[in-house]
């Protein structure tokens, strides 16, 4: 099942979504079985900002019938430590490493760009554009001109491949996408989480410490797929499926819906090893049923 994806050869088309697992972390607790046994063919990091961040006060999760509903804020070190610290240690996982990073200015987001492409650990960049510009209050995902002019600054610092991560909240997905293409992104990943809310069952006051969150999970299958489709139908670059993948008959689905990757999310939280069984039974299936 070896993909190229950006001209990186991978074992199988099997990722994890940016936040959902912290592999630093789990270095420290499952030691060199981690390495022997990791449970994806490309690690996607958490967000990385200019400067560190301790994120949204807690509580930060609600669970839902159908998925997750979080707040969690995008807590990291920062910059500067993590490339002095964590994205050493990730050189040693056997598989190749995608930084996510997430600005609050054009400037910002080329900066952390830059700061990157004469390391060698990471193989390419996600930019997450979910996020405001402090400079016109838009969301630079959201938008095709703001996402244009975005790529415009951050384009010309690196020849990593960038993925320029979707946000499902725009009003025409497919029309960000066409700019992401336009503007020398060199794929896409979508879908990111869809704004929710929860209610304390007994005072009604929001639940989470940041009022609002990122619903994700099976509940939100059918929007990566509607997604997807139309995002493949209006460009040409490799895309990441993301959203409710639980088997490998959900990867399937998303692969023919025209993904090139498919990130694993909310189900790792359930099941640490989901990446390695989701590929396992997506072998099976396309063995019997290709894309």
């Amino acid at each position: 099942m070896t993909v190229d994806f950006c001209g990186i050869e991978l074992a199988n088309p099997i990722i994890n979504a940016s936040g959902t697992i912290d592999a630093v972390a789990a270095g420290r607790v499952f030691g060199a079985r981690l390495h022997d046994e990791f449970p994806f063919a490309a690690f996607v990091t958490k967000t990385v900002t200019n400067a560190p961040r301790e994120g949204n006060p807690p509580p930060r999760l609600w669970e839902l019938a159908g998925g997750l509903l979080n707040s969690i804020g995008l807590p990291n070190k920062g910059i500067e430590r993590f490339l002095a610290e964590d994205l050493p240690r990730l050189a040693q996982l056997p598989v190749p490493t995608i930084v996510n990073v997430m600005g609050f200015s054009r400037g910002e987001v080329a900066e952390l760009t830059a700061a990157l492409e004469d390391r060698d650990e990471a193989s390419a960049i996600e930019l997450n554009v979910s996020c405001p510009n402090v400079e016109t209050g838009m969301t630079m995902g959201a938008d095709p001109h703001e996402l244009a002019l975005l790529l415009h600054h951050v384009r010309p610092v690196t020849s990593k491949p960038l993925i320029v991560k979707l946000t499902p909240n725009a009003s025409d997905v497919s029309a960000v996408a066409r700019a992401a293409q336009d503007g020398g992104a060199d794929a896409v990943s979508l879908i990111n989480t869809l704004r929710g809310m929860a209610l304390h069952p007994v005072t009604g006051a929001s639940w989470l410490g940041g009022r609002t969150g990122g619903v994700s999970g099976p509940s939100v299958r059918a929007i990566a797929l509607a997604q997807v489709d139309s995002v493949r139908r209006a460009i040409d670059l490799p895309i990441v499926g993301i959203g409710g993948v639980q088997r490998g008959c959900d990867a399937l689905d998303l692969l023919r819906a025209g993904a090139t990757l498919v990130a694993v999310g909310t189900e790792s939280f359930r099941d640490p090893a989901a990446g390695r069984r989701i590929a396992w039974e997506l072998e099976g299936l396309l063995a019997n049923s290709p894309v």
